[in-house]
C-alpha cells in the first residue's frame, strides 16, 4: 500500500534537514536515514542523520540564544506559546494524520494526542507569567530574604516514539515558558512529528536557536557528547529505565539537573464491589490505548476471584471485536506495532504466559505482513512467575491474575521495581482512600483508565523516574532557586 495523495502531500511539507540555529540543513556528513510506515513497512521519508558535531553545533546555537531568550519578557514567551497552540489547533488533523502514519496508532487516538499535546502549549503559556518569588524579613530582623527563580539554561531532550507530539510539547513548553533553550533528539522511529512541530514553533515566532532538532541513528554517541559538555545545564528523558540509568550516570559527571520519565508496570486492581461496566471500559482504555505501547498501560490486571470469570469473559468478548488495520483508517481499533521487534516481544511474552499456565481467551498471535501487527490478546489465570508480571509489555496483551483480599492485591501491585501509575476500581470510598496511601506509584486512577492531563504533575517513584512534567510543578523543573540576603 502506498500513501494516499493527501497523505503524501502532508509528508512533503515536513523538512528533511536538521534545525540548528534556525537553519534547516543537511547532516555535516550528508548522512540520512529512512522513516517507515509501520503499517506497511514502506519508506515514507528520508531525513538527515545528525552527527556528534551536528549535535554540538546545535548546543552552541542553544547557548548563543540562551541569554536573549531568558531576557525575553514572560508575556513575550507566553504569547509565542499561545500562538503555537492556536496554530496547532488549526492544523489538528494534519498532525493527527502524520502521527498515525509514522507511528501506527489509530487516527482517533492520534487526534486525542494532538489535543493532549496542545494543552501543554496552552497550559505553559499561562504558567509563563505566573513564576513567583518571595520577599520576607529574616526572623532576627537583620535583613530581608529575596527568593527568585531563574532559567536553568540550555536543555537536552530525548523523546520516545510512542507519543511523538505530546512528549515533545510536554518538555518544550515548560522549558520555553521558563526561559530555557532546547536541543531535542526525537526517536529515530518517529522523528517527523517533532520536526513538523519545530516548523510550527518557527511560524509562531520563536527566535532562531531557541529550539534545535537533531534526529540521529547514533543516540548514544550524541547523548554522550552533549552530556560531557559543561554548557549543557539540564537533561530530560522519556524512555526505558535501563537507558535512563545510563543517562543519569553520564549526567552525574557534570551534576546536571535531570527529569526522567522511565518505565512502568502498572497494576489495575478490580475489587469485588467495582462497577463492572466501568471497570471493563477502564481496562480497555488503560491497556489498549496506543496499542498498549504506553508507559501508563495497565500491565497486571488484578481481579477479585469472585468476579474474575465474569470480568475476563466480558473483556475477552469486547477485545475479540476489535478491528485491526492501518491506523490512518477511521474504522481501525488496533493499529500496527511500531516495528518487528515489538511483535517479537509480544510473541515471546504470550508464549511464556501459556507455558506457565495461562489460558488464551482471544488473540495471541502475530499477523503476517506487510506491517508489524499483533492480535489484541486476553490471557486468563496468569502465573505470578509469568514474565508478563515483571516486564513492561508495550503491546496489546492483557493478562489477568486473581486475588482473594485487599492485602494480597496490594502486595501483588507493589511487587515491582516500577512505580509510575496504578488503577483502582471500587465503589468503596474508604478502600479507594486506602489505595492512595498504600500503592507505591506516583499517580493513580480511581475508577478511570486514563489519568494524563496537562494540568497534573506526571511522574513516578522507584525506578519509574525523577521529577514531574505538567501541572504547576512542571515549570519548576526548568528553574533554579536563588536566595539573596539584603541587610538592613
Amino acid at each position: 500500500m502506498t500513501l494516499k495523495p493527501h497523505e503524501q502531500e502532508l509528508i512533503n511539507q515536513v523538512q528533511t534537514g536538521l534545525c540548528i540555529g534556525g537553519v534547516w540543513q543537511p547532516s555535516s556528513t550528508g548522512a540520512t536515514f529512512d522513516v517507515q510506515d509501520p503499517a506497511t513497512g514502506e519508506v515514507i521519508k528520508t531525513i538527515a542523520d545528525a552527527t556528534v558535531d551536528d549535535a554540538l553545533r546545535a548546543l552552541e546555537a542553544a547557548v548563543t540564544a540562551q541569554e536573549a531568550w531568558a531576557e525575553t519578557s514572560t508575556r513575550g514567551r507566553s504569547n509565542i506559546l499561545r500562538r503555537a497552540f492556536d496554530l496547532l489547533m488549526d492544523r489538528h488533523e494534519d498532525f493527527a494524520l502524520l502521527i498515525s502514519i509514522e507511528m501506527g496508532k489509530p487516527i482517533s487516538e492520534a487526534r486525542a494526542e494532538v489535543t493532549y499535546g496542545g494543552e501543554f502549549l496552552r497550559w505553559f503559556s499561562e504558567e509563563a507569567v505566573r513564576v513567583r518569588g518571595d520577599y520576607r524579613p529574616t526572623p532576627e530582623g537583620a535583613g530581608n530574604i529575596v527568593v527568585s527563580h531563574l532559567p536553568v539554561g540550555p536543555t537536552y531532550f530525548i523523546t520516545p516514539w510512542n507519543f511523538p507530539l505530546a512528549m515533545a510539547t510536554r518538555k518544550i513548553a515548560p522549558a520555553l515558558a521558563a526561559g530555557c533553550t532546547v536541543v531535542i533528539k526525537p526517536a529515530e522511529l518517529t522523528p517527523l512529528t517533532t520536526i513538523f512541530l519545530v516548523q510550527l514553533l518557527e511560524e509562531a515566532g520563536l527566535p532562531a536557536g531557541v529550539v534545535n532538532v537533531v534526529p540521529t541513528t547514533s543516540p548514544a554517541d550524541q547523548s554522550s557528547a552533549l552530556l560531557k559538555d559543561a554548557r549543557l545545564k539540564k537533561l530530560s528523558f522519556t524512555g526505558s529505565t535501563p537507558v535512563g540509568v545510563k543517562l543519569l550516570e553520564a549526567a552525574a559527571q557534570n551534576v546536571l539537573r535531570t527529569s526522567m520519565e522511565l518505565g512502568g508496570n502498572a497494576p489495575f486492581i478490580v475489587f469485588e464491589d467495582a462497577d463492572l461496566d466501568r471497570a471493563v471500559e477502564g481496562v480497555l482504555l488503560a491497556k489498549f490505548r496506543n496499542i498498549g505501547q504506553a508507559c501508563t498501560a495497565a500491565n497486571r490486571i488484578i481481579v477479585h476471584e469472585s468476579i474474575a470469570d465474569t470480568f475476563a469473559q466480558r473483556v475477552s468478548d469486547r477485545v475479540a471485536q476489535m478491528k485491526i488495520g492501518r491506523g490512518a483508517e477511521e474504522s481501525t481499533d488496533i493499529g500496527a506495532l511500531v516495528d518487528g521487534r515489538a511483535v517479537a516481544k509480544a510473541e515471546r511474552l504470550v508464549a511464556d504466559a501459556v507455558a506457565t499456565g495461562a489460558t488464551v481467551l482471544t488473540g495471541g498471535k502475530s499477523i503476517e505482513g506487510p506491517g508489524s501487527y499483533f492480535e489484541p490478546t486476553v490471557l486468563d489465570r496468569l502465573s505470578p512467575n509469568s514474565a508478563l508480571m515483571s516486564e513492561e509489555i508495550f503491546g496489546p496483551v492483557l493478562g489477568i491474575i486473581r486475588f482473594t483480599n485487599e492485602e494480597e492485591a496490594v502486595k501483588i501491585a507493589n511487587d515491582t521495581d516500577y512505580g509510575l501509575v496504578s488503577y483502582v476500581f471500587t465503589e468503596n470510598v474508604h478502600c479507594g482512600q486506602r489505595m492512595i496511601e498504600k500503592l507505591q506509584t506516583g499517580m493513580m486512577g480511581l475508577n478511570t483508565g486514563l489519568i494524563s492531563n496537562a494540568a497534573a504533575p506526571f511522574g513516578g517513584v522507584k525506578q519509574s523516574g525523577i521529577g514531574r512534567e505538567g501541572g504547576f510543578e512542571g515549570i519548576s523543573e526548568f528553574l533554579s532557586t536563588k536566595y539573596t540576603l539584603i541587610p538592613r
